[in-house]
């Protein structure tokens, strides 16, 4: 079973602008940190706030992202609660509604590396890429969503549970320094 990513909004707007949180929901499985596009609502009964959520592509729906914000617990089955702590387990399955935040600049966020694309190498930005999901790996900005590398870091997963575990991920932090 492959890792999911996993996303920290460390400091982002918003947190404390909710015009800036929507739901949404896809057509494919994503993790944590991903980006999409919200193109309308989902017209869906019952679902009168949801919005459809989209890879980016090439061209203007590269820009403008919105990040998945979830899951921060796993939910099981809409039953059960924090069975399995390990949060590399946790993605949003296709056609369940998520929420998602609207990227602005000087966001700062923590992604874990199983949350991007390509490789670290000497690159020092993650940038919307045609296709996918997943922020890329690159060595400069582009036009779009681009996000600059401000340090590395770790995050712990507790798999056991016990006091003093050392399992633990290696994450990113960035700064949004583009969007359109």
């Amino acid at each position: 079973m492959a890792n999911h990513g996993v996303m920290i909004p460390s400091a982002v707007v918003a947190a404390n602008v909710d015009a800036y949180v929507r739901h949404a929901k896809a057509a494919v499985d994503l993790d944590s940190g991903n980006v999409v596009s919200l193109t309308a609502l989902t017209g869906t009964s019952g679902e009168r706030e949801v919005w459809t959520a989209a890879v980016p592509a090439t061209g203007a729906t590269l820009k403008n992202l919105w990040m998945v914000g979830e899951p921060e617990i796993v939910l099981t089955d809409s039953k059960y609660k924090n069975i399995n702590p390990n949060v590399l387990d946790f993605y949003n399955v296709a056609g369940k509604v998520f929420s998602a935040f609207k990227l602005q600049l000087g966001d700062v966020v923590v992604l874990t590396a199983d949350a991007l694309g390509g490789t670290i190498s000497t690159n020092t930005f993650v940038v919307a890429t045609d296709g996918t999901a997943e922020l890329t790996w690159a060595s400069a900005a582009v036009s779009g969503v681009s996000l600059k590398l401000l340090a590395t870091e770790y995050i712990s997963i507790p798999t056991l549970g016990t006091i003093g575990e050392t399992q633990r991920t290696t994450a990113y932090r960035f700064e949004v320094v583009a969007l359109a």
